[in-house]
């Protein structure tokens, strides 16, 4: 997760048994290498010692002691002007109301009086308190001031009734994290459109016609384009994957719906990453009943399936046509002549072409070796790398060709 490599994150712990999940966020966040610091509250302490987050940052996790020391007069002016980002997680109904009404009377809200730095709040908290008109006025307060929420969301509460106001999970909460901090990257203000996952053509009730990709390329792209900023639209055939936080989901599952979607959604778009595996080929007529096998082989005319990248390359209005197109060539042999075919008959900008064959990379794996082919000759072969290092890489690319049009 490179977007939070060095950042410098300041957690404020508030006191809900939710805290549980703030030590977890506070490794996962150190684990990927930012700089974590700590805030406990007093009631944070009642469930958890300032020595849980220091051992798992491996920094100071401040506590109410602190603002009462040497250098209390100073200590959360500094700790509100050093960082890049403010996250309350969890917070409370108290915090939450202090927090709308401007009270700083611990070193948490002192703090978030003083940070002029984005504000992440993630509360948590029994579903009537959440749901009273006096906390949904505080929400409301503090969205128009900028601050950013995340979840809560519904579930099992400690009391035991379920509703609205679970502290939302460590992993969520990292894809809330990554959205405000890439809130002003390369491509903020940009509309991309990503594809990803594996088509699926029926066959008949139950049987369908697909191929072996993952959709782990796609979705670490549409992920890579929110942590640059971009307003993302992530059309996906089935896959077992989790969307990333932020992105627009259109669920699709043959190749004529994704079709459809990509003609209405990259209308106007900033770029089209087309990522997915599309089939090629379709069942010409599809059984109403399952096949039987007392029945007999089947015989399965096929017919072409739609080529989505010709359909967007023969739209003759600008406005109906992404500003750039990046397709993929996933490739068993000839890779980059059949990469550099594809590129010059689909009228693309970028083509990405990665080896299938490899044991190590492609369909299902978690690295990819890819060659990054321009319209302008450029070539680019990257070195084996993780699927996100390589989303990464890509979006960089692409933001390139974007400021030079």
């Amino acid at each position: 997760m490179s977007i939070l490599s060095n950042k410098h994150i300041l957690l404020g712990v508030t006191g809900s048994i939710a805290v549980y999940k703030a030590a977890d966020l506070a490794s996962k966040l150190t684990q990927a290498e930012a700089q974590v610091d700590v805030i406990l509250t007093s009631g944070a302490e009642k469930f958890v010692t300032a020595l849980t987050f220091q051992s798992v940052t491996g920094r100071t996790a401040f506590t109410d002691a602190d603002l009462y020391g040497g250098e209390a007069h100073i200590l959360h002016v500094g700790l509100a002007q050093s960082v890049d980002l403010l996250v309350i997680a969890p917070c409370t109904a108290n915090t939450l109301a202090k927090l709308a009404h401007g009270l700083s009377d611990n070193l948490l809200t002192i703090t978030a009086l003083a940070a002029h730095c984005p504000i992440l709040v993630a509360p948590a908290m029994d579903f009537g308190m959440y749901a009273h008109p006096s906390t949904q006025e505080n929400v409301r307060l503090l969205s128009e001031r900028g601050v950013s929420f995340a979840g809560p969301d519904e579930g099992r509460m400690a009391s035991g009734l379920t509703g609205k106001g679970r502290m939302v999970e460590p992993a969520d909460l990292i894809g809330h994290i990554r959205l405000v901090l890439g809130r002003k990257g390369k491509l903020a203000g940009k509309k991309v459109v990503v594809t990803a996952g594996g088509t699926q053509e029926s066959i008949d009730p139950v049987r369908i016609l697909t191929n072996r990709s993952s959709g782990k390329q796609g979705y670490a792209l549409a992920q890579a384009a929110l942590d640059a900023g971009a307003g993302v639209i992530l059309i996906t055939a089935p896959t077992s994957l989790v969307p990333p936080i932020g992105a627009q989901v259109m669920e699709v599952r043959t190749a004529q719906e994704m079709l459809e979607e990509v003609l209405a959604e990259s209308a106007g778009a900033d770029a089209l990453i087309m990522a997915s595996a599309v089939a090629d080929f379709r069942p010409k007529t599809v059984a109403e009943n399952k096949l039987k096998k007392r029945e007999g082989i089947p015989k399965i005319e096929l017919e072409a399936a739609p080529d989505i990248l010709t359909a967007v390359a023969n739209l003759r209005s600008r406005t109906h046509r992404p500003s750039l197109v990046a397709g993929f060539a996933a490739e068993s042999r000839d890779l980059v002549e059949n990469a550099v075919d594809k590129l010059q008959s689909k009228n693309l900008d970028m083509i990405v072409a990665n080896d299938i064959s490899a044991p190590d990379t492609g369909f299902g794996a978690e690295n990819n070796r890819v060659v990054l082919l321009h319209a302008d000759g450029r070539r680019e072969a990257l070195p084996l790398m993780s699927k996100a290092d390589v989303a990464e890489t890509i979006i960089k690319r692409l933001a390139v060709l974007l400021v030079n049009q």
